[in-house]
């Protein structure tokens, strides 16, 4: 029924009573994403006003996104263009605005809780409102591929590029700080992640000019070292004395992290509402893969893989107390086991 009225929005040059009621309705239905968003009774007409303008603008672009990189039609997308990502967009524009400098926007998720697709599709609404944005992951803070050498030889548990210590703390800080301080031009590293037989190693780094948002995503930006404490009573599959021991080492690693995250300007967290999922999404990815004739692990290689990373940063430990932390994390946005979206706030309270 909702898809009605967006299709409304499309097909009219103006805005009509019918169509604004209902989407004034459903912007003030869900209060918690309402507060999010800073949508009130007040602002709600202009800010549907805005955003069905803002809709029509992007869609070409977005048509053609949906059906080229996620081989989706449009029209499935289109509700979650317009509950989510325009407001979100918009949220972003209003936060560049008020610093005067670029934003430095983190995304912190998982793996296959859409941190890449967002930033995709974030860009492509900003570039249409006018402003640069720049993406960057995580993975391209890497160490090199000799320097990681050289750090499994220091300790062997680091038998995957991933977890704290496996980065380049001082290069990300120094990309951050340039764009921060309007520098211009900047070279962003990159990582190839095919490099030595799948290990990786740096490539290339991309030059770029007049950056007004950054969007910093990965799978641990913005996570704090806990209370070592905890992990006397961890969750599987921390098991054994070592698996205690390598995750409070990991821990230790994080505080090499803060200066980064303090750079943030403000924090999103897609939340999966079952950890677990991010396993079985993996190995959904590397069946589809396998099925497009390309390489692939095994489920039981998938499931050491992933464990492996839960072992270092469980997301019960580290990500789920973020989700009530307000000092931390600006906007909570849920994944369901679906991949589709679920609640949207910046705090669980109605207040």
């Amino acid at each position: 029924m909702r898809n009605l009225w967006l299709g409304e929005i499309l097909a009219m040059d103006a805005v009509g009573e019918t169509w604004q009621h209902q989407a004034r309705e459903a912007a003030l239905a869900d209060r918690l994403r309402a507060k999010a968003f800073g949508i009130t009774p007040k602002n709600v007409d202009e800010v549907i006003e805005r955003r069905s303008h803002l809709l029509k603008s992007v869609l070409p672009a977005f048509s053609q996104f949906c059906q080229t990189t996620l081989q989706v039609q449009p029209q499935e997308m289109l509700q979650v263009l317009w509950d989510l990502w325009l407001p979100l967009a918009i949220k972003l524009v209003s936060g560049r605005q008020q610093l005067g400098r670029p934003l430095i926007q983190g995304i912190l998720g998982g793996q296959g809780t859409g941190k890449t697709t967002m930033s995709k599709v974030l860009s492509l609404i900003l570039d249409q409102l006018g402003y640069r944005t720049l993406s960057l992951s995580l993975d391209d803070l890497y160490k090199t591929y000799s320097d990681r050498l050289i750090l499994t030889q220091q300790d062997p548990r680091l038998i995957w590029r991933g977890p704290p210590g496996t980065h380049d703390v001082d290069l990300g800080l120094n990309v951050l700080d340039q764009i921060r301080q309007l520098q211009s031009p900047v070279m962003v590293p990159r990582f190839d992640k095919s490099a030595y037989r799948g290990a990786g190693d740096r490539t290339t780094p991309e030059m770029v000019t007049g950056v007004d948002i950054l969007l910093f995503e990965g799978w641990f930006v913005g996570v704090r070292p806990i209370n070592p404490d905890v992990f006397d009573t961890a969750p599987p599959p921390i098991f054994t004395d070592e698996d205690r021991a390598f995750a409070r080492d990991i821990n230790l690693r994080l505080h090499d992290y803060l200066p980064l995250w303090e750079r943030l300007d403000s924090l999103i967290l897609l939340y999966p509402t079952d950890y677990r999922c991010s396993l079985e999404w993996r190995k959904q990815a590397e069946q589809q893969m396998i099925a497009a004739g390309k390489l692939g692990m095994s489920n039981a290689e998938i499931e050491q893989f992933v464990n492996y990373f839960w072992r270092s940063l469980h997301p019960q430990l580290f990500i789920k107390p973020l989700v009530k932390d307000t000092t931390v994390v600006d906007i909570v946005i849920e994944i369901h086991a679906d991949h589709s979206f679920g609640g949207v706030y910046c705090d669980q309270t109605n207040s």
